[in-house]
């Protein structure tokens, strides 16, 4: 692990999650001096472990910090660490650098930022694609938006998490990017898990299917990376949550609305991500999407 330089700007990781802690563990390796806050004794744990500090409270993770993230369930959660009773901006110095790697919505993302604004604080939205895995080896896809300064500023920080950095345009840009991307993501693997169960009715080894999609124009990161490792195996274990991906949805679609395309595709699977949210196991994994739609594969 690289011993933290004087150079580097201190962060604190507000959210030491599965995703959190992976990242903010990288900015360690990374040389940067990190303090991280989380609720959860074991998150707080998990990070010391790897050569980090954690508190329970977020104003006490700030103190002295130059970048401020916010990996966190969702933008109302941001909102209230930032903005509400006990929030931390209200103790941050102006000119602190404030990153919200969260799946916000953008018009709350781009709201946000105009509170902040008038605190004199500096905002970038930039949420990640890759998972966990890619959280782990620093490879995340990072999706920024907000003023072009900003963005540079906030770029020696994300490229030690991620292997590309999209500046995305302005505020909310980030967030709408990863929304959109997720939209593409689900739609992939709800068509390819509606393929699945079709051929399997039909009596074709699902092996076979996934095999013939890989090699064919039907191709896409669910067939490639999803269906056998945790949808055929029965094990789904992904590790990113269908509630998660419903939401996600849900965002994108809201957006469709707001820029008014609505009652396309988008809209069709925000609903059947919702239903299967609603119809499926607390906390299933997204690629348990394949039960709902009549694959024959269970958890396990």
């Amino acid at each position: 692990m690289s011993v933290a330089s004087d150079s580097l700007p201190k962060v604190a990781m507000i959210g030491l999650g599965m995703m959190g802690l992976p990242m903010a563990t990288c900015l360690l390796k990374a040389g940067f001096p990190v303090v991280g806050a989380d609720l959860s004794a074991s998150a707080r744990a998990a990070f010391a472990a790897a050569g980090g500090a954690a508190f329970e409270q977020a104003r006490d993770a700030v103190a002295g910090a130059d970048v401020v993230i916010t990996m966190l369930p969702d933008g109302r959660i941001v909102r209230d660490a930032l903005l509400g009773d006990g929030g931390i901006a209200a103790v941050l110095p102006a000119g602190t650098l404030v990153l919200d790697m969260s799946s916000s919505a953008p018009i709350g993302t781009v709201r946000l930022g105009a509170e902040l604004a008038a605190l004199e604080l500096r905002f970038v939205d930039a949420p990640v694609s890759g998972g966990v895995r890619r959280a782990v080896d620093g490879t995340l896809a990072i999706m920024a938006g907000g003023s072009a300064a900003d963005v540079e500023a906030a770029r020696p920080v994300l490229a030690a998490m991620g292997r590309s950095v999209f500046a995305t345009g302005p505020l909310g840009s980030g967030h709408a990017m990863k929304a959109l991307n997720n939209y593409v993501s689900a739609a992939g693997l709800l068509a390819s898990c509606e393929a699945l169960a079709i051929a399997e009715a039909f009596g074709i080894a699902p092996e076979t299917v996934v095999d013939v999609l890989n090699a064919s124009t039907g191709r896409n990161n669910s067939t490639e990376t999803k269906l056998k490792p945790f949808v055929l195996s029965g094990t789904f274990g992904s590790g990113f949550a269908l509630a998660l991906m419903a939401k996600d949805l849900r965002t994108a679609a809201d957006l469709a609305a707001e820029v008014g395309i609505e009652e396309g595709l988008i809209e069709c699977s925000a609903r059947k991500w919702e239903q299967a949210r609603a119809g499926l196991r607390p906390g299933a994994d997204h690629t348990e999407i394949s039960s709902f739609v009549g694959t024959r594969h269970k958890a396990r």
